[in-house]
């Protein structure tokens, strides 16, 4: 049992019901950060987490990976993080350190990564996440962040940002003028368009409701809107697009989006469906496309991504929440009913019972 007490919100079983949930952290240990949570972004994945929809769900469990808080201990060798600063927690709190990926700055790839909650730390015991009062990491998996961005609306950054961000950087959609698609205008999608217009690309948001094309437009600054099921729009569209970011993780059809790409343009996956999906090969042929997916990122680019949200003003657009109204929030997120991610006041609301 470690010996540093602490206290958050935990689901006990399938059911998902989150509840006050007193349990330990360790010690700060020399390379260690200790944080106080300030704020905490629900992300979709914990839903299926909570549900155990994966089938690797650890009880008690306590969600949250879009962490950010204040640092209230450092560890003697602690090098990069001083008491008081303002820092952020993501998908992972460690790693092999040594494999290729890891060595590569792709931890989030490391075959031994350790999520931030819901996986067994390396001393055994389960690792919990951002729904809690205080967190202990390694130094290594803790971002600065910028004095400008606000700190509610900066959380979400830690997963739908650097979800976004980075396969934008891999795949080479980053050049000014390109054209990418951005499928599904949700917590991820409406970042992404975010970062997309401040790199300098031409975006076209493609989404299954006409409801949503003022918002993508006129708020949020894409060039233009594709609905998915109208023939005649996806038929003037086709052969437009450098690349296309999917987002939707429920089930749709790949051949109409995988028209819309130019030769050689790229289809990208970012959602993660339930089952397996129809993948059309002939028309990857004629056109030498490409289908991949990109999952977060790793901590190098994870702060480049923070760095630049902040010199361009990108943040998620948030509802804040108390910690008591978690439950009533995780329905609303299944229904759709969030413009466009929750984000917990832990620091002003979460009591210990």
């Amino acid at each position: 049992m470690h010996p540093v007490e602490a206290f958050g919100w935990a689901a006990r079983d399938t059911s998902g019901f989150l509840s006050p949930f007193n349990f330990f952290r360790r010690a700060t240990g020399d390379k260690d950060v200790k944080l106080k949570v300030l704020y905490c972004g629900i992300c979709h994945s914990d839903i299926h987490q909570l549900k155990n929809e994966w089938g690797s769900s650890l009880y008690p469990l306590v969600p949250g990976h879009e962490v950010v808080g204040e640092v209230t201990e450092v560890g003697s060798k602690v090098e990069k993080f001083t008491i008081g600063e303002k820092v952020a927690v993501g998908g992972y709190c460690g790693s092999c350190r040594s494999c290729e990926d890891c060595m590569s700055n792709l931890e989030n790839y490391c075959s031994k990564g350790i999520a931030t909650y819901n996986a067994i730390y390396n001393d055994g015991t389960p690792t919990y996440g951002g729904y809690s009062d205080m967190i202990v990491i390694d130094e290594h998996f803790v971002f600065h962040v910028p004095e400008n961005l606000p700190l509610a609306a900066a959380a979400p950054l830690l997963c739908a940002g650097i979800t976004m961000y980075s396969p934008l950087r891999y795949f080479g959609l980053d050049k000014p003028g390109l054209h990418i698609g951005v499928v599904g205008l949700g917590g991820l999608g409406h970042v992404g368009v975010k970062f997309a217009k401040a790199m300098g690309l031409k975006v076209t948001v493609i989404s299954t409701s006409q409801r949503k094309q003022n918002e993508a437009l006129e708020r949020l600054g894409a060039d233009s809107f594709l609905v998915s099921t109208d023939h005649d729009q996806l038929q003037a569209a086709i052969g437009t697009m450098d690349g296309i970011l999917d987002t939707v993780s429920a089930d749709h059809p790949l051949d109409p989006l995988i028209g819309l790409l130019k030769s050689h343009g790229k289809l990208i996956f970012l959602g993660a469906p339930d089952k397996p999906v129809e993948l059309p090969i002939f028309p990857l042929l004629m056109g030498r496309k490409l289908v991949a997916g990109s999952g977060i990122g790793g901590m190098k680019e994870t702060q480049e991504m923070l760095d630049f949200a902040a010199e361009h003003n990108i943040t998620a657009d948030v509802e804040v929440i108390p910690m008591d109204y978690v439950n009533t929030a995780l329905e609303r997120l299944a229904k759709g009913d969030v413009k466009y991610r929750f984000v917990i006041d832990v620091g002003k609301t979460l009591r210990a019972e």
